[in-house]
């Protein structure tokens, strides 16, 4: 019976662990251009996390959501209070700027709410193949060394733009392609300087964080976490927030160095070290 208890105890310690270890990759590569869902698919099936799932997935990028308030905690309050003041008169170029980049952030989450509403079925089954994940990893990688050749243009954010943005977060979905690579990769290509375009990525993942949160509320509450789980989702949580912010930093330094092509490299090995376990060594 001893030896039973321990072993169950042993068990829940190392669940404990691998949610603080994918809590630390979702934080990390949630911002970072590497694909947080790509590498939360790999290291879950690395490190044998069965309970990972949707749901967990979603608890992760609730850590993250903290990180990114966290942050830019005054240019989120300036976006709140932007509405009011506009409405009211109180008009000068900051609120003006900050009203319409809260229409520019509802405009570029339309593309992830058709996609979650329309084919959320169809994009859960992606998250169960490392096989799809690697190859997204490649058009990661290729994407970030193709950056580096981007010039560097001042053109304004505006309406059709955000759209486009959006657009690039929507597809974003597919683990291995990066949200934040590939929404800031579509706004140089169009003339939005590089720490804007970051800013305006990281500002409009709020809407998509919560609204992938709100649609898995249906799955949450149809199998609600066990009092172990539940301590695991925490856990996970608390750790991306944590690396999160730390991401934050790192990203918006290495965008004002124009060194995304690191990223790219990064993701290239890992998709070819992945693909070649895949293919010669996976039974």
């Amino acid at each position: 019976m001893e030896l039973k208890i321990l072993f169950v105890e042993s068990g829940q310690t190392l669940e404990f662990i691998k949610a603080i270890i994918l809590g630390a990759i979702q934080g990390l590569t949630e911002f970072l251009p590497v694909s947080s869902s790509g590498h939360l698919v790999i290291g879950s099936e690395l490190l044998n996390f069965q309970e990972q799932g949707v749901v967990f997935d979603v608890c992760l990028h609730l850590g993250t959501l903290i990180s990114v308030v966290i942050v830019f905690r005054t240019e989120i309050l300036a976006m709140i209070k932007a509405p009011f003041q506009y409405f009211s008169g109180n008009v000068d170029d900051d609120v003006r700027r900050f009203f319409f980049w809260d229409i520019y952030v509802i405009l570029a989450t339309l593309p992830a709410v058709v996609v979650g509403l329309f084919f959320k079925d169809y994009v859960d089954s992606f998250f169960g193949s490392t096989l799809i994940a690697y190859c997204m990893l490649i058009v990661t990688g290729t994407i970030m060394i193709i950056a580096q050749y981007v010039p560097e243009r001042r053109e304004s954010l505006n309406w059709w733009k955000s759209i486009i943005v959006g657009c690039a977060q929507a597809l974003a979905i597919m683990p291995g392609l990066s949200r934040s690579g590939s929404t800031i990769f579509a706004g140089m290509l169009l003339g939005i300087p590089r720490e804007t375009i970051a800013r305006f990525s990281f500002i409009m993942s709020i809407p998509a964080i919560v609204g992938a949160a709100v649609l898995q509320m249906g799955d949450f509450f149809q199998n609600p976490p066990t009092a172990d789980t539940a301590i695991n989702l925490i856990a996970g949580i608390a750790m991306s927030a944590v690396a999160g912010y730390l991401a934050i930093k790192l990203l918006l330094d290495v965008i004002r160095k124009n060194r995304l092509q690191w990223f790219g490299y990064y993701c290239l090995i890992l998709a070819s070290c992945g693909l070649t376990h895949h293919f010669f060594f996976s039974s």
